[in-house]
């Protein structure tokens, strides 16, 4: 079961914690950072790090574009932190010339609980895992201001969702990779799964 090849978005952040979980879960994981290396993959993992940063080195590197086919085309994509800024259709307040991937229908706000000294973890009950709360680990996080119809919240902090899906896209504004729980990217390897 573990050939299932998923791709870690490969240009900044937290890429290493993200195919360390992913190895966990059990698929076969790998750095992405050209078109062809994307193109090899069933699925991919889009970390945390800074989204304006992500954003331009896609660009540079020729992936936006390619990325936005896959994800129109199904490819299912994960997002965390940085991430799911990435995968949103919107940003409320983005940074100039700051693109996404988009593909899921929601409007995201960058830092919305506030900078890095005000990081914080929280318990949380998400929608589709089991064997107890996962621990978010929010560092510089965005939250969903808001969500179109076809988007599921699997978890919310005081109103506002911090993990969510739309098909085969799956966002999170916590760092699950970062804990040792792989229970999020088990979910997300069998949402590859199921698309093969």
């Amino acid at each position: 079961m573990s050939n299932t090849p998923i791709g870690v978005l490969a240009l900044q952040g937290d890429v290493r914690e993200h195919l360390a979980a992913l190895e966990g879960a059990g698929a076969t994981a790998c750095a992405v950072r050209r078109p062809e290396e994307l193109a090899a993959v069933d699925g991919l993992v889009i970390p945390g790090g800074e989204s304006t940063t992500i954003s331009k080195l896609a660009g540079i590197f020729g992936l936006l574009e390619p990325l936005r086919e896959r994800v129109r085309a199904g490819m299912p994509a994960y997002g965390s932190c940085a991430g799911m800024i990435m995968l949103a259709d919107k940003i409320l307040d983005p940074r100039s010339g700051q693109e996404t991937v988009g593909g899921i229908d929601m409007i995201v706000r960058r830092n919305a609980f506030g900078r890095q000294n005000e990081s914080f973890e929280a318990a949380l009950e998400v929608t589709g895992i089991e064997g107890g709360p996962v621990q978010g680990v929010f560092i510089r996080a965005p939250w969903v201001e808001s969500t179109g119809a076809r988007v599921e919240t699997l978890a919310a902090i005081d109103g506002h969702p911090v993990a969510v899906r739309q098909g085969n896209l799956l966002a999170t504004s916590f760092h699950p990779e970062l804990t040792g729980d792989h229970r999020v990217h088990e979910l997300f390897t069998a949402m590859v799964r199921a698309e093969r």
